[in-house]
């Protein structure tokens, strides 16, 4: 029974594995008997998750969510989806936003943004999932979005100029840090040079993209 889960510390908190083959309802049985065992050494602390060995519905993610909830003291700020290509940029987004999530200075949002849906944080946004063109976000502190970017984004909304915005894929239809507006054709011609995960900052008077990762 032991062996139809096992947890294991990741580099951003923790991934679960998960057997791949035995009923859902017996993984939930295994689930609360290895967190209820082990309930002691996760008092007050606050992690990222990601599950492997099996996919899952929300529904039973959802459910495992619960068990966690019920039976440890733990508080998951983020499920991260394993992607070798989304793997730069969890590792960076999660080290450099946990400790701020942890002071309620920032959150998490899962899922794309779609067409005419707006979202707007009076702090710092991680959005795990594309912003897509008619989209838009606004944000008082800064904007990750682990995805891509095709909507319109406006961090520092409240005239902060050392905000910054990171997307995986950076085409956005406009961008914004507090009250400068970046030239879109730039910010196309920028991104088709810079591979990998891309930041813009303000320098000067105008907005320039740079890598996230060296």
């Amino acid at each position: 029974m032991d062996r139809l889960v096992t947890i294991r510390s990741s580099r951003y908190g923790m991934d679960i594995q998960l057997d791949p083959d035995v009923p859902f309802l017996e993984l939930t049985e295994a689930l609360n008997r290895k967190f209820s065992d082990s309930s002691k050494f996760f008092k007050g602390a606050r992690m990222a998750v990601s599950f492997s060995g099996r996919t899952l519905s929300r529904t039973e993610e959802a459910r495992i969510l619960k068990i966690i909830s019920d039976t440890t003291d733990i508080e998951v700020v983020c499920i991260i989806e394993k992607n070798e290509k989304n793997e730069l940029m969890y590792k960076s987004v999660v080290e450099q936003t946990l400790s701020n999530i942890q002071k309620k200075e920032g959150q998490f949002y899962r899922g794309t943004l779609r067409r005419r849906q707006i979202l707007e944080s009076d702090s710092s946004i991680v959005i795990l999932g594309d912003v897509e063109p008619g989209a838009r976000v606004a944000a008082k502190g800064n904007i990750v979005i682990v995805g891509a970017l095709y909507g319109s984004v406006h961090a520092g909304a409240s005239g902060d100029r050392n905000a910054f915005i990171v997307a995986l894929s950076m085409q956005p239809k406009q961008l914004m840090i507090g009250d400068i507006e970046a030239k879109r054709q730039i910010i196309y011609q920028e991104s088709l040079n810079i591979s990998g995960p891309k930041i813009a900052v303000i320098d000067g008077k105008r907005i320039y993209l740079d890598p996230l990762v060296d």
